[in-house]
């Protein structure tokens, strides 16, 4: 039987688990996928020698960066990004390598190209973290500007509180890139001028629990378009199996 899974730390919920095992069963294949939650990525050799029938990996927080230099191959685009999220386990009889691609720029320009419109030209993301990367090359291959807002000071980057209405009026895409409002801490949200948004506004939340963030509930009440993170999670999902299956070593 072969096996897949997902490395990270902690592990408390994953979709992964639920949605390729659940896949497994509908389709018929012969197949389990489990969760690896590895406190240090030094323990990746552990989990490989201990399942010898691993054919694919997920990469979650915090290993998305930290994976990269265990691996034998990575793709031009995950290498661009600077993050891996999936991992394809080539046997070659004794010997085991590892290709590293990077899900979340398929599954994010998917799910936020049908509600873009000729006057979404600039984008603010929030948050630097390793999804940052790919949400910013996702958006600049759909042709748009982007700006990192963070809380601290850092170059190439802006503060919240530096945030106006005109700049919210400019940059009418906003991804949200950190794990302020997700659940259990669901009554936070970023410090944005929300009141300056209009129909014109996107706000696109890479959270999925809950459904309806407050960024979300926020920018809605002033007429913003909104979508959570469920879409690009499913679609990432779908481009996880592809990499897994890709005919190329």
């Amino acid at each position: 039987m072969d096996k897949y899974g997902l490395i990270g730390y902690p592990l408390g919920h994953s979709f992964s688990v639920s949605y390729f095992n659940q896949k497994f069963k509908d389709e018929d294949i012969d197949a389990v996928y489990e969760n690896f939650e590895i406190p240090s990525i030094d323990l990746l050799a552990e989990v490989l020698d201990s399942n010898p029938e691993l054919k694919g990996l997920n990469v979650t927080i915090p290993y998305k960066q930290k994976v990269m230099p265990f691996l034998d191959n990575i793709t031009p685009e995950a290498r661009a990004i600077g993050a891996v999220n999936v991992i394809k386990v080539i046997h070659e009889g004794k010997k085991t390598k590892l290709k590293g691609y990077n899900s979340d720029v398929i599954g994010f320009t998917q799910s936020i190209e049908p509600m873009l419109e000729r006057f979404h030209k600039k984008a603010l993301i929030l948050g630097t973290g390793g999804a940052s990367k790919a949400i910013d090359y996702g958006l600049k291959s759909l042709g748009l500007e982007t700006v990192f807002v963070s809380r601290y000071e850092r170059p190439d980057t802006i503060q919240y509180k530096s945030i106006t209405p005109d700049i919210i009026e400019e940059y009418n895409v906003i991804v949200n890139c950190t794990p302020v409002g997700m659940f259990p801490k669901t009554e936070n949200c970023p410090p944005l001028p929300y009141e300056a948004m209009n129909n014109r506004t996107i706000l696109y939340d890479l959270i999925y629990n809950p459904d309806e963030t407050l960024f979300m509930k926020r920018g809605a009440e002033h007429g913003a378009n909104v979508k959570n993170g469920l879409e690009m999670l499913l679609l990432q999902a779908f481009a996880s199996w592809e990499f897994w299956h890709d005919k190329e070593k």
